[in-house]
């Protein structure tokens, strides 16, 4: 504890460490039956903003491999936009699932 001024008042420091950067999550597209390959294509440009080349890099590996990484992002970013990408699915009647990892 450090003494300030003259009354004698304690005033307690605080030792600041390093602030840690917050851990990124992956985001995953998941493959179903249902959902069309241009839909996808949509959800990459219009949620991860993603060139048209990548977006359609992602969506053939969700449609080869069952599941495309779409970006990696801290906790509540990637929250968010799962549930932005839940939402317009649902919205145009796709079982479109996202996930993080």
């Amino acid at each position: 504890m450090a003494v300030h001024g003259g009354t004698g008042a304690k005033v307690a420091e605080k030792n600041r460490g390093k602030l840690k950067e917050p851990e990124d999550f992956r985001v995953v597209l998941l493959n179903d039956n249902y959902t069309t390959m241009e839909f996808v294509i949509e959800i990459l440009v219009t949620i991860f903003h993603k060139s048209d080349g990548e977006a359609n890099r992602i969506m053939l590996d969700v449609h080869r491999k069952g599941k495309g990484l779409v970006g990696m992002y801290p906790w509540d970013i990637a929250q968010t936009k799962i549930g932005e990408v839940h939402a317009l699915a649902r919205k145009n009647d796709f079982p479109l699932k996202c996930i993080v990892e």
